[in-house]
């Protein structure tokens, strides 16, 4: 059945307005979002074909454009209209790094306020967190999409971004795709370095945290910073 053939009242649209968005469907409100359907196949039947491809709601949340486009009556526009409703829900919910006046002060609050960045992603990705004298954020910058295991950058793009926004520290963050939060022999030894370079250029790396879809290590927490 089309919306069209749908009493006005028991219509997707009309319900979210006469009884509120909680009251409806995960696959009435995926009509509303996509809002129309092909010449062959109803926005509701588009809907739950969605839902049915991923198997829970939960699921979509890791849904690829590549994944979507495999719908049959999912083109690339309302692909992206999709994707960019799942980003735009981790943001809301999970980022509250640019209210300029909290405070980044301990690795926790760090892990909590970024791990939207890195949820269900399947490649490392390296970011660094710069802040200002007061330990508020001052800039984010994602420096590097690794493979399935492994990230690299390098430490002049690190200290450049420094600069550029008059940091006084640095914190590093990125993700272990396996879920194993434990830092390996390349993640020590990187680490290591940019704490000696940062000794020198008086920007001092605060942390380098490793983080997975529900856990954190710290190098601050551990004790294996070697700030002086």
């Amino acid at each position: 059945m089309f919306i069209k053939e749908i009493p006005l009242k028991e219509r997707p649209r009309e319900r979210l307005m006469n009884n509120g968005a909680s009251y409806l469907s995960n696959e009435e409100l995926l009509s509303i979002i996509l809002r129309c359907g092909t010449k062959n196949k109803s926005v509701e039947d588009l809907s739950e074909d969605i839902l049915k491809e991923f198997k829970s709601i939960n699921n979509l949340k890791s849904a690829t454009l590549n994944k979507l486009l495999e719908i049959k009556g999912m083109g690339l526009s309302k692909s992206t209209i999709i994707l960019a409703m799942i980003e735009l829900c981790k943001r809301i919910y999970f980022n509250n790094e640019d209210d300029p006046k909290k405070i980044f002060n301990n690795p926790k609050i760090i892990y909590e306020e970024t791990k939207y960045l890195f949820n269900d992603k399947k490649q490392e990705l390296f970011y660094c967190l710069y802040f200002n004298n007061k330990q508020q954020l001052v800039g984010k910058e994602l420096l590097f999409i690794g493979t399935v295991n492994k990230s690299i950058t390098h430490p002049r793009e690190i200290f450049k971004y420094a600069y550029l926004y008059s940091a006084s520290s640095i914190a590093c963050i990125h993700n272990h795709p396996s879920g194993d939060v434990k830092p390996s022999i390349e993640d020590i030894t990187f680490t290591n370095a940019l704490v000696e370079i940062g000794q020198i250029q008086k920007i001092p790396i605060i942390d380098h945290i490793i983080v997975s879809n529900n856990n954190y290590y710290s190098f601050q927490d551990n004790g294996k910073l070697n700030n002086r």
